[in-house]
C-alpha cells in the first residue's frame, strides 16, 4: 500500500499545481492538494520499510491524513453549496477531484488493512 500512497501523492501534487495554475496563481489555497500530496508522499516513502512496525505506523498516519483531508474537503464543498456567494468553478472542480481521490485512497487503505488482518499480519 505504500507504493499506492506514492501514486496518490503524485496525483494530489499534480491536482494542486493544476488548480493553482488554473486560477492564474491568484489563490494560494489551490495548493492545498499539493500539501496533502507532499505529506502522503513523505509518509509513503517512510512506509517503504522492511520493519513491519514502521510500515504500519506510517500507513496509519497516512490514512489519518487522508481522512482529515477528505472530511475537510467535504465540509468545504458543502459550505460552498449552502453559501450565497458565487463559487469559482475551477475551485469547485478541484475540491471535488480532491475529495474523490482521497475517498478512493481511503477505501483502498481500509481494504488493505482488512486483508492484512485477515491474513494475520496485524
Amino acid at each position: 500500500m505504500a507504493k499506492r500512497t506514492l501514486i496518490f501523492a503524485v496525483l494530489l501534487i499534480a491536482l494542486g499545481l493544476l488548480g493553482f495554475l488554473g486560477t492564474d496563481s491568484a489563490h494560494p489555497t489551490a495548493l492545498i492538494p499539493t500539501w496533502i500530496g507532499l505529506a502522503l508522499g513523505v509518509g509513503g516513502l517512510l512506509a517503504i520499510s522492511p520493519s513491519e512496525r514502521r510500515r504500519k505506523l506510517f500507513m496509519h498516519i497516512n490514512v489519518t491524513i487522508g481522512l482529515v483531508g477528505f472530511l475537510g474537503t467535504m465540509a468545504e464543498i458543502l459550505r460552498n453549496f449552502y453559501s450565497s456567494k458565487d463559487v469559482d468553478a475551477t475551485a469547485l472542480v478541484a475540491k471535488t477531484a480532491l475529495a474523490w481521490l482521497l475517498l478512493i485512497y481511503l477505501i483502498l487503505c481500509v481494504r488493505s488493512f482488512r486483508a492484512a488482518r485477515r491474513l494475520g499480519k496485524v
